[in-house]
């Protein structure tokens, strides 16, 4: 980054940004592929003057072609490069789909760990931004249940900033989900902090009564919930779960087993979403603390609604703190 203060205030996209141009700087092998990516900067701009710096060898725009992104970044990775692919928007990641199940994540185990696959696929997902199917989705249980897949997603600045370089610097293939309806929410970077290690969850509003369990998009919704439900007398604590393969096991467990309760929010739907693989897991491991099954908030099981609709299908505060009273009903 250019800016020599150790802490800046930044939009989420601009934080990923600065993380790209600093593994730019950091890493020649690092190239960014995708498309419009260039002297567009993207469709969301979070690449924006990268190319004008970097150069068109390292920052290229590719054709629409999403299965050649991943291929051509594929044979670069082979041959010791670190791609950087973005998927323009979350539903146009269904063409490489085949090369990414098939061959990102299968390369290493298929090549007895010979061979490395150091791909990041940036995928902006989610709704809230007023468009329609293919831009609104949240695909992320599709590649969380792929084996050889990381799969991480950011909620804020700081972690957008930290955690992308995280991802590139990975000598496994990482699925990096960035929630595009907080591309504008502002947050301090401190550059020169030590990072949380990438597959850790974080507790961001302590409490006694509830856990609350998110990522990405719904972060920010799962902490008004938590404020709102403070007022009430009701304490509630939030994580960010950050990582969604491998999960934070250890922080989940901890927390549920403080509080008895466990409510899970996704924008993805209920219906085999990340949700329900937490909920199997906390009542293996944690039945005896529970005071009330572990409840889930998701979008339905339905294609994405149009834009008109979309705040009926998203999770929002109140959703979620009728789920929380849910388990005090119990």
């Amino acid at each position: 980054m250019t800016d020599t203060t150790a802490v800046s205030t930044l939009p989420l996209g601009k934080a990923i940004n600065a993380g790209l141009r600093r593994a730019l700087e950091t890493d020649p092998k690092v190239v960014l592929m995708g498309e419009d990516i260039g002297k567009l900067g993207g469709v969301f701009r979070i690449t924006d003057g990268l190319q004008k710096d970097f150069g068109g060898a390292r920052v290229v725009d590719t054709p629409l072609a999403e299965s050649g992104i991943i291929g051509t970044a594929i044979g670069l990775a082979m041959r010791g490069y670190r791609p950087v692919c973005e998927i323009q928007f979350d539903g146009f990641i269904y063409p490489a789909f085949d090369q990414i199940v098939s061959q990102v994540a299968k390369l290493h185990f298929r090549t007895g760990g010979n061979v490395k696959v150091p791909i990041t696929i940036r995928v902006p997902y989610g709704g809230g931004i007023g468009a329609i199917e293919h831009h609104s989705e949240s695909p992320e249980g599709y590649f969380a249940a792929t084996a050889g897949l990381r799969v991480v997603t950011c909620s804020n600045a700081s972690d957008a900033y930290w955690m992308i370089q995280q991802a590139i610097a990975s000598d496994d293939p990482v699925m990096f989900f960035e929630p595009k309806r907080r591309y504008w929410e502002k947050g301090e970077v401190d550059l020169d902090r030590v990072p949380r290690p990438l597959h850790r969850a974080e507790i961001l509003v302590p409490g006694t009564d509830a856990t609350l369990l998110t990522y990405g998009p719904l972060v920010k919704t799962a902490v008004q919930a938590a404020h709102v439900a403070a007022q009430e007398g009701r304490s509630i604590e939030v994580i960010d779960l950050r990582s969604i393969s491998p999960l934070d096991m250890d922080t989940i467990e901890d927390s549920v087993k403080r509080t008895g309760r466990l409510v899970v929010t996704h924008e993805a739907p209920v219906f085999l979403g990340i949700g329900a693989e937490i909920a199997a897991r906390i009542t293996e491991r944690c039945f005896y603390h529970l005071e009330a099954p572990v409840a889930r908030v998701g979008g339905f099981t339905l294609p994405y609604p149009p834009s008109k609709l979309e705040e009926h299908y998203l999770p929002d505060v109140d959703r979620i703190l009728d789920a929380v009273d849910r388990t005090f009903a119990s």
